[in-house]
């Protein structure tokens, strides 16, 4: 087993892994769900779907026409070489969530709808079609989990009832006991939570995620969907933006000139514990080939019995331990930084998809450690005045690896100022110098950015929202 984790780590390094291709399982049997394709928004030909491949000239694609919802603007350009095809995915919707109340006379139906405006990335990995998967369809199980609140949430001073179907008296009467019962409270003992409307926006966006994780398994026995993906998801409802991330991807707001994030980066190093945590409480999932304790480099045997720095789950700081045979196994998270893997082979930690892939040459699954649980922050439009100039920009970590967030908000910010306010191609052409600077100019020592940095040689995707649009839109229906 040493030699084929060895093995990987070496992929890794030398980045043939890099994608987590030649570790998941093909079905090659099996046919596609959906073909290989870009963006629909982007109405490209099929020409010119296979002229955006080029890893040579990575051709910057954009909006042919202004047609996304708030004028937001778009920009990408494939890898470098990494890996055949372009396996970042994007998708941005106008959605109807729609509700049909029945009321006591069976033949009186009310319909009730709510638009929500969606926009997303998918960063996949091992393959683009995990990441086309989730492009069609998180969208629709998102509408599908709202539709069920949409009712409460159309009406703001409404407190989500603990229980549908029954008043809150009711039902705290049924919670309480009835009069004279063994299990009636009494009521300054009696408590219930109070739950806010965004909540429920919240936990339908987090089933959704599951949902789609679900329906990727599904299926996967009947097509070939390949690799994972991970998804950073912005949703409009009712003068909030909901910001979801589960992966690598970021998002960050720009408002007068200040920089607001609104997503985390989950890695193996952010979810160190989480992931030490369940193998300590699984340790079959280890195939007794690692160990979950984390220490500064690899134990090697001229170390046993000595006391050497380490880590465990419940640890933020380091302490010393003597070193046991268990542990010159492999670590379960390796390597720090861009270099750090789950079970050398995967550098995320949540995501969707990846339901195939194991360590290189084993039968040790990866996706028990792999969460589709996405964050979620919200951000309220209806607080703050906005202006052309603030924007939220949405963007694939092959953006991030070589711009900070103080580089990409100068960026933006600085294009945005020397543009007509009015002009609605301003936040397209913005994506795409944002692009531009990422992926940098080809010379003679590849691609290189500004202060002859290495550029980006990975799949990079930008959205960049105007908020001022934001509070434009109509009232609720």
């Amino acid at each position: 087993m040493i030699t084929r984790v060895r093995s990987a780590v070496s992929s890794i390094i030398g980045g043939i892994m890099a994608s987590g291709s030649s570790a998941h399982e093909n079905h090659p049997d099996l046919p596609l769900r959906f073909p290989y394709s870009r963006p629909d928004f982007l109405a490209l030909s099929p020409d010119e779907v296979e002229c955006s491949a080029d890893h040579i000239s990575r051709p910057i694609l954009i909006l042919k026409e202004m047609k996304l919802p708030w004028a937001a603007g778009y920009a990408e350009v494939i890898n470098a070489g990494k890996s055949a095809l372009n396996e970042d995915q994007a998708c941005c919707e106008v959605t109807v969530a729609a509700h049909v109340d029945v009321s006591t006379n069976v033949c009186v139906q009310e319909v009730k709808e709510q638009n929500f405006h969606y926009w997303a990335l998918f960063d996949g990995h091992g393959g683009s079609g995990a990441a086309v998967f989730a492009a069609k369809f998180l969208h629709l199980h998102i509408e599908e989990q709202l539709q069920e609140v949409l009712e409460i949430l159309q009406n703001p001073s409404l407190q989500p009832p603990t229980c549908l179907g029954l008043s809150r008296a009711a039902s705290l009467r049924g919670a309480a006991g009835a009069p004279g019962s063994p299990n009636t409270m009494a009521p300054r003992f009696f408590m219930e939570k109070k739950i806010k409307q965004e909540s429920l926006v919240v936990g339908a966006i987090e089933n959704a995620f599951k949902e789609m994780d679900a329906h990727i398994s599904r299926e996967r026995m009947v097509y070939s969907i390949s690799g994972g993906c991970t998804a950073l998801v912005v949703v409009y409802l009712l003068g909030k933006l909901y910001v979801a991330n589960a992966g690598d991807s970021r998002a960050l707001i720009i408002r007068g000139g200040e920089i607001i994030p609104m997503s985390s980066s989950f890695t193996p190093e952010s979810e160190r514990q989480r992931l030490q945590f369940l193998a300590h409480l699984q340790p079959s999932l280890l195939g007794n080939e690692f160990t979950h304790l984390e220490f500064p480099r690899r134990v090697t045997k001229k170390e046993l019995g000595k006391r050497m720095l380490y880590r465990d789950f419940t640890m933020n700081g380091w302490a010393y331990k003597t070193v046991q045979e268990e542990d010159l196994k492999f670590p379960l998270i390796y390597g720090e930084g861009k270099k750090a893997h789950v079970l050398a082979t995967i550098g995320i930690t949540r995501g969707l998809g990846d339901h195939d892939l194991k360590v290189h040459e084993s039968d040790i699954a990866i996706k028990p450690f792999l969460s589709c649980s996405p964050e979620v922050k919200i951000y309220n439009l209806s607080q703050f005045e906005h202006g052309a100039d603030d924007v939220m920009i949405l963007a694939t970590d092959g953006l991030w690896d070589v711009l900070s967030n103080q580089e990409v908000a100068e960026a933006v910010s600085g294009f945005l100022g020397n543009c007509d306010p009015d002009d609605q191609h301003r936040y397209t052409m913005a994506a795409q110098d944002l692009v531009m600077k990422a992926r940098g100019v080809l010379r003679d020592r590849g691609w290189r950015i500004a202060g002859d940095r290495l550029g980006s040689g990975d799949d990079i995707s930008v959205f960049i929202i105007p908020l001022m649009h934001g509070i434009k839109q109509p009232p609720p229906s």
